[in-house]
């Protein structure tokens, strides 16, 4: 059972022991009139005052029991709130007759949710603290914190029970709390821009958007199949169509594929479709969306990641084929023969997908030898045809598209590209998409006749793009992997025996 551990019993006893004198161990009435932050700010006057104490200031403040160092006749208790950590001094003189004694010192413990009031004063080593006159227990924690007062450093623990996590590492909650505001900051900037925030299907009833393989779920009351959405974005261009100039889209997207260090199978990301602006506007666009971020999260323009350092004052831009010589090394006369790039990869101890077109062996040499070299913000541009179903044509080179991919610290952050309108296109690039799923490729696109049709209609010139916002926060947050950014990352089944550092790699 889930209470038969002998040290839970043992606060269950405690949390009797409160209830039968009296006091509720889960009180739900709380007079807590600041936080710790506000009382740290409000208070830091009396540090430079010659009377180190101000009785006449009274506040009451709550928070978890993080450290605790009882004495004879008085303790100091180290609370925490979400605003931060403040000492506070209870005395057994200043407590009901017998509090300190029957009930604090024998039936509080760390973990433990209490309210106290005081005054504020500053210790004899300079520590600005709470005098507590009042005490009262809110919550009786049963289950004892980890020993280590530091924190959780356990992986699995950590990711699996993240309000451990989060009660024991004070840094994780920064690193939600930026989260969050990266979230705030993305809405405000484009709502700024002009743009109309909606929110499309998350079951889609063709799975398309992007190549990946879907999640299938079934809806019982039509009796057919559903997909869990790879991505918004045909749905978002439906939008473009029927009139809306701006939209934009921040959800979540669902990819039934494997699991490591940047992906995840359920992702956050914004979609943002623009009328009348082409793919070079989304560049321009990107660089200021980042500067947004970078003034509002107060960040340097160099930043720290890992062993390395990306300069945001940096922004490349390169086409595909031309970064695979300068910055891959790929010889020149490799990368436009299918022959010559299937030999080369083998030459490597690259192994290749039998049937591969030529813009999927330049895409896997890309991958191979590029990507990861990519440590400035860098857009890759003019991506070739084959492996962008719903991007235009170039009008200057047919077999390449106008497309970009930011790429940052090595890692995809952004998608976009000069959105393809022409119907008749549009239904040629889905049956070339369907006859390489009838020839083995699960993650080909899916016929959408529906879409198509939507084209025949007429959707003014757009362009497109998608920011994987978790990727984005690991960037910013120096996180290294895809679940220290999510507040609850998918996990093996716990009876399951894995070894997480290999799911980390």
């Amino acid at each position: 059972m889930i209470f038969e551990n002998k040290f839970i019993q043992q606060r269950i006893e405690k949390a009797n022991l409160l209830k039968e004198a009296g006091y509720n161990p889960y009180s739900n009435h709380s007079k807590r009139n600041t936080t710790i932050e506000k009382y740290l700010n409000v208070n830091s006057d009396i540090e430079d005052k010659e009377d180190k104490r101000d009785e006449k200031r009274h506040y009451i403040v709550s928070g978890r029991i993080k450290l605790l160092r009882v004495m004879g006749k008085a303790s100091f208790v180290k609370i925490e709130d979400e605003s931060g950590m403040l000492q506070v001094y209870v005395t057994r003189d200043n407590l009901p007759e017998g509090f300190y004694n029957d009930m604090f010192k024998k039936n509080i413990e760390v973990g433990d949710i209490i309210e106290v009031a005081g005054y504020p004063f500053v210790t004899g080593k300079g520590e600005l603290s709470l005098h507590v006159n009042e005490l009262k227990i809110l919550t009786k924690a049963i289950s004892p914190l980890p020993e280590k007062f530091h924190g959780v450093t356990d992986k699995e623990i950590r990711y699996r029970k993240r309000y451990l996590d989060l009660i024991m590492n004070a840094d994780v909650r920064k690193t939600f709390q930026t989260r969050s505001k990266v979230i705030s900051l993305t809405r405000r900037f484009f709502e700024d821009k002009g743009f109309l925030e909606v929110e499309t299907p998350m079951m889609h009833p063709i799975a398309g958007g992007a190549n990946a393989k879907p999640f299938v779920t079934h809806h019982n009351a039509l009796g057919i199949d559903r997909f869990l959405r790879i991505a918004p974005e045909l749905y978002l261009k439906r939008l473009i169509v029927g009139g809306f100039e701006a939209v934009f889209e921040i959800n979540r997207n669902f990819r039934n594929e494997g699991m490591d260090a940047t992906h995840n199978p359920e992702f956050t990301s914004i979609e943002f479709y623009w009328a009348y602006k082409t793919y070079k506007d989304l560049i321009e666009i990107t660089k200021e969306y980042f500067q947004y971020l970078f003034e509002h999260l107060d960040l340097p323009t160099r930043l720290p990641y890992g062993d390395i350092e990306v300069n945001f004052d940096n922004f490349v831009e390169i086409p595909l084929i031309e970064s695979l010589t300068t910055i891959g090394g790929v010889p020149a006369e490799v990368t436009g023969d299918k022959n010559k790039i299937v030999e080369y990869l083998k030459s490597k101890n690259i192994s290749v997908k039998p049937g591969m077109n030529l813009g999927q062996l330049q895409g896997e040499l890309f991958d191979e030898f590029v990507e990861e070299k990519l440590i400035d913000p860098t857009f890759i541009t003019e991506y070739p045809v084959e492996i962008s179903p719903l991007a235009r044509r170039s009008d200057e080179n047919p077999d390449i598209t106008e497309r970009f991919e930011l790429f940052i610290a090595g890692r995809e952050i952004a998608n976009a590209f000069s959105e393809l309108n022409d119907p008749i296109d549009q239904l040629s690039r889905f049956e070339g998409q369907m006859a390489a799923k009838d020839s083995g490729d699960d993650e080909a696109h899916e016929m959408d006749s529906d879409f198509v049709e939507a084209l025949s209609y007429g959707m003014a010139p757009t362009a497109g793009q998608g920011i994987g916002i978790d990727r984005l926060v690991m960037l910013l947050t120096n996180e290294h992997s895809i679940r220290d950014v999510l507040l609850f990352p998918a996990m093996k089944p716990i009876h399951e025996e894995h070894n997480t550092q290999e799911e980390e790699k």
